[in-house]
C-alpha cells in the first residue's frame, strides 16, 4: 500500500487533488481511498487530505500518520510541526516553491540522512501562466499532481490527464497542460 498526505490551505484544492489522483489510480485497476480532514472550515485555514492506493481492497479507515509521500501546497505550512510528522524513512516530500531542493536544507525533522527525496515545483507560477486562478488564489492542485506522479510513478501521465478531464471538464485542457508542465519540470 502507498500512502500520501496532502497539506494545503482551504481553497487551494488539496482535497480535490487527492480525489483526482484516486480516480487516476482506480482507472489503472487499483483500489484507492481518498478522504479529507478539516480543521476550521474557512478559506486559507490548514487542510489535510489523505490518499491510500493498493492493488487490493483497503480496510483501514483512519488518517495517515506515517505516509510514504507528503505533498505541501503552501510552503508556509512547513512551519506547522505536524505537516512533516511521520514521513517514512526513504519517503518523498514535494513542496510548491520556487526554491530548489538544496536551498531548503534541513526542513523540520527531515534531513538528507533519512534518505528522504525532496522535490520542488513552482506550481503557482505554472498555474498562473496557464490562467488557472488569480494571483491572490492560484489553482495549483492539478499542477502539483503532475510533479507527484513524476516523483512517485504511482500512475501514468495519461491516466492523470484522463482523470483531470473527467473531474474538471470545463478547464480540462489548461489543467492537463499544467500537470504536464509540472511533470516535466519538477526538481528532485
Amino acid at each position: 500500500m502507498f500512502e500520501i498526505r496532502f497539506h494545503g490551505r482551504g481553497g487551494q484544492g488539496a482535497v480535490m487533488a487527492s480525489e483526482i489522483l484516486a480516480l487516476a489510480a482506480f482507472k489503472e485497476g487499483n483500489e484507492p481511498q481518498s478522504f479529507p480532514s478539516f480543521g476550521l472550515e474557512r478559506r486559507g485555514a490548514p487542510v489535510a487530505a489523505f490518499l491510500r492506493i493498493d492493488n487490493k481492497k483497503i480496510g483501514l479507515r483512519h488518517a495517515i500518520y506515517e505516509p510514504d509521500f507528503i505533498v505541501v501546497l503552501d510552503k508556509s505550512l512547513l512551519k506547522i510541526e505536524t505537516t512533516l510528522a511521520g514521513l517514512k524513512p526513504k519517503g518523498g516530500l514535494l513542496i510548491n516553491t520556487t526554491d530548489s531542493p538544496d536551498k531548503l536544507g534541513e526542513i523540520g525533522n527531515i534531513n538528507s540522512n533519512a534518505g528522504i527525496v525532496i522535490g520542488t515545483i513552482d506550481a503557482t507560477g505554472i498555474a498562473l501562466k496557464n490562467g488557472l486562478g488569480s494571483k491572490l488564489l492560484p489553482i495549483i492542485n492539478t499542477t502539483i499532481l503532475g510533479a507527484v506522479i513524476k516523483m512517485t510513478e504511482i500512475v501514468s501521465l495519461e491516466s492523470l490527464g484522463n482523470a483531470i478531464g473527467e473531474t474538471i471538464p470545463k478547464r480540462g485542457d489548461a489543467n492537463r497542460q499544467c500537470a504536464k508542465e509540472a511533470f516535466e519540470s519538477v526538481v528532485f
